[in-house]
């Protein structure tokens, strides 16, 4: 189910637009270390419309995705919606600041008439996703000795003793802690 619209002649009179809906099987969006996977496809709805010489693109992309919690490495999933945007020159249309325009942001529709919504589906998503996901906001983690996850309870592991040398190096202050000051 590729997120493919064809536009039809009437759009490439200005003002004029009409909306266009579907499915995508995203499959996994990956953003830096994590990765959303979907099970089931995404709903999207956008209108496209003519603002003479170019074709805006406006609308919404929603769906379930399932991540790993980066504290506790457990499956959970989310709820995603993100607000698609595109500008696309209508090809063969001489308008004012077209040349400009080219060269910057703008793409230019296929000459087929055929737009790809991918590219805007996954933009508007990637936005939307959480810099840290997680399950829970108060998730406890993982203990970094035994690796047993502390949401299920505490271990038995005993505390580490800071590291003076490594306290140092993460905070040069740390160097004061026993200075008496007069």
């Amino acid at each position: 189910m590729n997120p493919l619209i064809h536009i039809p002649d009437r759009l490439y009179s200005t003002a004029e637009f009409q909306q266009f809906e579907g499915m995508w099987d995203a499959g996994v969006l990956v953003s830096g270390p994590d990765e959303y996977r979907f099970s089931r496809p995404l709903a999207w709805s956008v209108t496209v419309s003519n603002t003479g010489g170019a074709l805006l693109v406006a609308g919404t992309v929603k769906g379930r995705a399932e991540t790993d919690c980066a504290r506790c490495a457990e499956p959970f999933e989310l709820d995603l919606a993100g607000e698609v945007e595109g500008f696309f020159l209508i090809p063969g249309l001489e308008t004012e600041g077209q040349e400009e325009a080219e060269e910057e942001e703008f793409e230019l529709l296929p000459e087929d008439g055929t737009l790809d919504l991918e590219p805007l589906l996954s933009a508007a998503l990637i936005v939307e996703l959480p810099l840290v996901p997680l399950h829970r906001e108060d998730c406890l983690g993982l203990c970094p000795q035994c690796g047993k996850n502390l949401n299920d309870g505490p271990c038995d592991c005993e505390p580490e003793e800071a590291d003076e040398e490594f306290e140092l190096a993460k905070n040069p202050f740390a160097a004061l802690k026993n200075y008496q000051f007069d």
